[in-house]
């Protein structure tokens, strides 16, 4: 049997897709420019609230768009059973070209009722300190050893903004998105492993392929295994996504063409990959360019296991489930400045290592925490959640379009039936004259 996520709702969302209007990459931008992040069409507009008592709920499977200002504290609410686990991942986009700095920080913390920590995450912009796209989640984990945050109850969402003096203070958009996962039908493992496999794989076989980054989590194309190349610009961020399924292993590494001129950026190209919920898992170090051809790659990352989750590493316990996994790809702006603004070539080399093993014994449907056969497809030809979108709704308007065609002919057969037998029940019989009662109707009926 095939593996199929249930999509749900899709109808909705691919119509507002079709009349989104998207910033296209590889386009010129000025300081302080609103970022060509795409979000998703179905994320509604939330305000988050100055105290927790006002706070608006997030319910799950939702996406969501607010802002925040330097200083802000936004709360939000969220609803737990005693089951399931949650996440609640928040994706700054600060204007383009805007002042970061190296401390600037998004913080999104879980806490219970009483004000107590379920989990946090914190995204930075680290050496690199030009503006791009940064995210990070918060989690409520299902542990029985563990006594907090276990209980069904409402829960607090707060995502804090803090900045440096010298940072611009613009607020930076948010896109926020709260997920579950349901619990397991019996107890599972609980220790992490200490040990994977940490040798580099041989480089993918093949060739290079060409294939063209998005500009956020849902306009990310799918990729497979093997070697992509693409162009990215000074100061734009790209996105890929690679499914991972469990007992799977990811290794990735990005090259940046060499240049004409001479020159030389600090920090100049910054690669991160997110998991499924949206939980920055790793960072590569920034790369310095000079204008030689530089590569950069993500630490060994251990297997996709349900245990990795109670290991105190970020690293480890996010990759805790199967689904996509996202590749952030980042150019300083500052390139430009030496470089030019002409797009350098990019080149990912992608591994995914291991035998797909069981899945753990999900308690209800694994909704995005899965890699179904539509995912593999899609990393074959390289669709994303956007174009996706786009085709169901290609395929739900050519079939509204042929079931009205069918009706229609349906209707006419009808009438012409019925036209038939009126015509034939008024004609004059041998040695009568015509009828002189009411005309015969032409043309459907008025219901029609």
């Amino acid at each position: 049997m095939k593996r199929q996520r249930s999509r749900g709702r899709v109808a909705p969302a691919a119509l507002a897709a079709l009349c989104a209007v998207a910033a296209l990459p590889g386009q010129a931008w000025a300081a302080g420019e609103p970022s060509p992040y795409t979000y998703e069409p179905s994320a509604q507009p939330v305000k988050g609230a100055v105290v927790n008592t006002d706070a608006e709920q997030l319910k799950a499977g939702g996406t969501y768009k607010d802002s925040i200002k330097p200083g802000g504290k936004l709360f939000y609410r969220v609803v737990l059973d005693a089951k399931s686990n949650a996440y609640v991942s928040a994706t700054a986009v600060p204007k383009l070209g805007t002042k970061v700095s190296y401390a600037d920080e998004l913080k999104v913390t879980l806490q219970d009722r009483d004000g107590n920590s379920c989990n946090y995450g914190t995204a930075q912009f680290q050496s690199a300190e030009f503006a791009r796209p940064v995210g990070t989640y918060a989690h409520r984990t299902i542990d029985k050893d563990s006594t907090s945050c276990q209980e069904a109850d409402t829960y607090y969402v707060l995502v804090e903004r803090n900045s440096e003096a010298t940072s611009s203070s613009e607020p930076w958009e948010l896109e926020i998105r709260h997920l579950t996962e349901p619990g397991l039908k019996a107890a599972g493992p609980t220790a992490a492993p200490e040990n994977w496999p940490s040798a580099s794989p041989e480089p993918p076989t093949g060739g290079p392929q060409e294939r063209r980054g998005g500009t956020s989590f849902f306009s990310a194309p799918g990729l497979k295994q093997g070697e992509w190349r693409d162009k990215i610009k000074p100061g734009e961020t790209l996105f890929y996504k690679v499914p991972v399924d469990w007992g799977q292993q990811l290794f990735a590494s990005a090259d940046l063409s060499s240049a004409a001129g001479e020159g030389y950026v600090p920090n100049a190209l910054a690669m991160a990959v997110y998991n499924p919920a949206r939980g920055l898992v790793d960072s590569t170090s920034d790369v310095a360019y000079d204008g030689k051809q530089k590569s950069t790659a993500l630490d060994p990352l251990p297997p996709v296991a349900y245990e990795n989750r109670f290991d105190s590493n970020d690293s480890v316990n996010g990759m805790r489930f199967a689904g996509w996994y996202y590749l952030r790809v980042s150019l300083n702006p500052a390139v430009e400045k030496e470089f030019g603004s002409k797009p350098l070539g990019l080149s990912l080399r992608l591994n995914v290592k291991g035998d797909t093993k069981s899945a753990p014994g999900y308690a209800g449907p694994a909704g995005d925490f899965q890699v179904t056969d539509d995912d593999l497809s899609a990393a074959e030809s390289g669709q994303s959640s956007s174009e996706a979108e786009k085709s169901g709704t290609m395929r739900l308007v050519a079939a509204a379009g042929i079931g009205a065609g069918t009706v229609l002919v349906l209707g006419l057969g009808v009438w012409m039936f019925v036209a038939r037998r009126r015509a034939a029940a008024g004609a004059p019989s041998a040695g009568q004259g015509a009828d002189s009662g009411a005309p015969t109707q032409y043309g459907p009926p008025a219901a029609w």
